[in-house]
């Protein structure tokens, strides 16, 4: 399918809606009725559309830019595996600089150029597995819910190292998921926010995090190999 007829797919099958507790975006939402597995019927490549719901980490972090936003403002944001573009749409609209938005995914680099067109803003869309490259020229990196899975967490972890070596900063937006890093975190702030698959009436804790450099085996700050 081409990326053309993805993106009048999801104009046309996934409502627009706000967001739970985040009333300054909207998004193009998956439904009952949105017609996905049509969508996997007509592309053998099509993936878990993770980029077509909410998950708790990037509510949580997108909320917490939106409620904070010196922490972007007048910086360079990188958006690590964006799916819907929402942190990279709260990064935008909290004033960031220049906003970027990676997802290995066409489908949901698709999904942010409509997400970021709905809130009009402007996001550099980069198809790319980043964790597999040099850090990028940014200030700030924004990770949402990237920790749900042991082989993932690794890499992203061995990424995050290396661009806390070059001093870019890490936000971590995350409800407790197994992988998650937490002995080098810092809680920056709390909310109840709605998880993946899971009606919007219910609610579970997550957490929004800055990521410290780990400590090598004599005890110094260092960076893990």
């Amino acid at each position: 399918m081409s990326l053309d007829s993805v993106r009048q797919f999801i104009a046309t099958n996934l409502p627009v809606l706000p967001v739970p507790g985040i009333p300054e975006i909207r998004l193009h939402k998956a439904g009952p009725r949105s017609g996905l597995r049509r969508l996997a019927e007509h592309d053998p490549q099509f993936g878990s559309p993770y980029w077509a719901h909410y998950w708790g980490g990037g509510l949580v972090l997108a909320r917490h830019l939106l409620d904070r936003p010196e922490s972007v403002t007048g910086r360079r944001v990188l958006d690590l595996g964006a799916g819907s573009g929402i942190v990279g749409i709260a990064a935008a609209k909290a004033g960031a600089a220049k906003v970027y938005a990676a997802d290995v995914d066409p489908y949901a680099i698709a999904a942010i150029e409509l997400n970021a067109a709905l809130n009009e803003v402007m996001i550099d869309r980069l198809l790319a597995d980043l964790t597999k490259s040099e850090p990028p020229e940014v200030d700030v990196i924004c990770v949402g819910d990237l920790f749900y899975d042991a082989a993932l967490a690794e890499s992203v972890i061995a990424f995050l190292d290396r661009c806390l070596a070059r001093e870019i900063m890490i936000l971590i937006g995350d409800p407790w998921r197994t992988h998650l890093p937490t002995a080098r975190l810092r809680l920056l702030a709390e909310y109840a926010v709605p998880d993946f698959g899971e009606v919007t009436t219910k609610t579970r804790p997550a957490g929004v995090f800055a990521l410290g450099r780990a400590r090598s085996p004599n005890g110094d700050i260092g960076t893990s190999q």
